[in-house]
């Protein structure tokens, strides 16, 4: 007994980390395709716009593999959660997916439009914009706790009860974020004029980027009482004060990378750093609760055998999606030429 009791608890741990993983990956990826996305407001040439979509048109159809992986691996790890979590957050998670499924469409309508292709350019834009803000609500109105009923089984609340200013400030948050992703994106990507304009883009993103991490780390810990124990009771300040100089530490590389050095490479990959120590610590704040604070990740999980069965096929295929991933990024690591394209 006491080692199937061990091999539930390993288990269920694992998927919670293959699923967090997921989604990490896809926000660290994704994440500059959608701010990208956004700048693309900021840019009139037609021939800037191309590079910019150029940037990414290798590599952004594959990065909604790990969106799919995350909400697949919920729904068959985590079924009580999934079942909890959907119909709290229906509406935002909707307006996420329209708002892809708008912008993957502009983005190949785009090149084949004669006329009129200012509504692709619009569609791409409005669509990158409304995907990173939900992404952000949805994100708050996990954070901000579930109301459940008393049984625990079912979805208590109603249809708005995920609209809250918090909620609305961490989708403003995520979307400033995604920004910073695109700009330092383009700054390591592109030459000339452009990535002069994202390098001077880049720097009040990050300032505002590190405010909102600031803000809402603050904000968070009195959304439950569970969270503020978690960071600001006894031994546990530590943890608050080792993610906060981690997060100084970061802002400080990204900004003698982009203004005192002027890197191509280190601005992006602190910027990536950033979300990673943030991602980092919204788990130490949620963990074990996968529905806070009032599931915890062993009361939802599904049988054991399912998550035995499920593990074998996620050692397969994940390895292979991280191989090609990688691939990909590795054969277009070059800068983006107007004219030749990659070199």
């Amino acid at each position: 007994m006491p080692i199937v009791s061990d091999m539930s608890f390993d288990l269920t741990t694992i998927w919670a980390f293959i699923i967090a993983f997921a989604v990490l990956v896809y926000v660290v990826l994704d994440g500059f395709d959608l701010g990208l996305g956004i700048l693309f407001a900021a840019e009139r040439k037609r021939e800037d716009r191309d590079v910019m979509m150029n940037s990414v048109a290798p590599v952004w159809d594959g990065n909604e593999t790990w969106l799919v992986l995350g909400g697949g691996g919920l729904f068959a790890a985590f079924p009580l959660a999934y079942s909890l979590i959907l119909p709290a957050l229906y509406a935002p998670i909707m307006v996420m997916l329209l708002a892809l499924i708008l912008r993957g469409v502009s983005f190949e309508f785009r090149w084949k439009a004669k006329t009129g292709r200012w509504i692709w350019d619009l569609a791409f834009i409005t669509g990158s914009f409304l995907a990173a803000f939900a992404q952000g609500v949805t994100l708050g109105g996990l954070l901000q706790g579930i109301e459940i009923s008393e049984s625990g089984r079912a979805y208590a609340g109603g249809w708005w009860d995920w609209l809250t200013p918090f909620s609305l400030f961490v989708g403003l948050a995520v979307v400033v974020g995604y920004m910073l992703l695109g700009a330092t994106w383009l700054v390591m990507k592109t030459e000339g004029g452009l990535q002069e304009r994202m390098r001077k883009r880049a720097w009040p993103l990050a300032i505002a980027t590190v405010g909102f991490i600031g803000a809402v780390s603050l904000w968070s810990p009195f959304l439950q009482e569970g969270y503020f124990y978690r960071w600001f009771d006894g031994w546990h300040t530590l943890w608050a004060v080792a993610v906060a100089l981690v997060v100084l530490g970061l802002a400080f590389v990204l900004f003698r990378a982009l203004v005192v050095h002027r890197h191509d490479h280190w601005p992006f990959f602190a910027a990536l750093g950033l979300f990673i120590v943030t991602f980092a610590g919204l788990g130490l704040t949620m963990y074990p609760y996968i529905v806070p604070t009032e599931v915890t990740i062993y009361e939802a999980a599904a049988p054991r055998a399912s998550q035995i069965f499920m593990l074998v096929g996620a050692g397969v295929l994940i390895p292979i999606i991280l191989a090609y991933t990688a691939y990909a990024y590795w054969v277009f690591r070059g800068k983006i030429d107007p004219d030749d394209g990659y070199h």
